[in-house]
């Protein structure tokens, strides 16, 4: 078997997932107050909204302080000559080699959070699907989707 990949992502993205779940878990304490409010209102047991705040607490406590260590601790990447090689997953472990002559195109994207701490994410794009690199700190990102760039040219010559 394959050894694993030995790039990681930058340990910022901890603290990017993490606002990013207690974003999302944001809404998710709206809709129980809103739900709270509702059984109040209507009188429906009370039980219903105990078991919403313990499916909030669960739910906030895995996305916000579990998940996002775990997935820092398991995003690994490798870039070849002829293949990028991404392994990812919690509980199911992905393996994925892109061949380089597979790629299509290869962008960086950055949303609020990541662009927060200066982190960037790369896309890989073949016919069949597109791969992502996330988190990475932005001049990483950067020079990674040149060279995957670079390597991925094929000269006329060699078609």
């Amino acid at each position: 078997m394959r050894q694993p990949p030995m790039n990681t992502i930058a340990p910022d993205a901890i603290k990017a997932w993490k606002l990013t779940g207690a974003f999302y878990e944001s809404i998710l304490w709206l809709i129980t107050i809103a739900a709270w409010i509702i059984i109040y209102m209507f009188k429906w047991p009370y039980w219903i909204g105990i078991l919403l705040v313990i499916i909030s607490i669960l739910s906030t406590f895995l996305t916000v302080l579990i998940l996002p260590k775990l997935r820092f601790r398991k995003w690994r990447y490798e870039l070849f000559e002829q293949e990028i090689y991404i392994q990812h997953g919690i509980l199911i472990m992905s393996r994925t080699l892109i061949p380089m002559i597979r790629v299509q195109h290869v962008d960086t994207k950055q949303g609020p959070f990541l662009k927060k701490y200066q982190l960037a994410s790369v896309t890989i794009s073949t016919a069949a699907t597109t791969h992502e690199i996330p988190a990475l700190r932005e001049e990483d990102a950067s020079a990674l989707r040149d060279r995957i760039s670079a390597l991925a040219r094929v000269d006329e010559d060699d078609v």
